[in-house]
């Protein structure tokens, strides 16, 4: 048996200046990011290359195109994985504290 839930979608992103050209920004840079993470592996990594890079340019046009001409759909990928990141941040530094008191 299926259960199909509608969730309701996010609420609109606030506008403030300048929101469109950083959203283009980041919708940009991590895709090229993805790209120069395969290309620099200590690897060969064979047919994954350029796949990756074509999914990455496929990623970047709908991701520039949701910056910026949806932009009170769009959100902040380094916003979202910057929490992610600085948590671990304290963890690790709470863990490097407790290990070595």
């Amino acid at each position: 048996m299926w259960l199909v839930v509608a969730r309701t979608p996010p609420p609109d992103a606030p506008y403030w200046p300048g929101r469109r050209w950083l959203a283009a920004v980041d919708a940009l840079v991590w895709p090229l990011l993805w790209v120069l993470v395969v290309r620099h592996a200590p690897v060969p990594v064979g047919v994954v290359g350029p796949v990756v890079a074509a999914l990455a340019v496929l990623s970047a046009t709908g991701r520039l195109h949701r910056a910026m001409w949806v932009n009170h759909r769009y959100r902040f990928t380094t916003w979202r994985w910057g929490r992610v990141v600085a948590a671990l941040v304290v963890v690790g530094a709470v863990l490097k504290l407790a290990m070595s008191g």
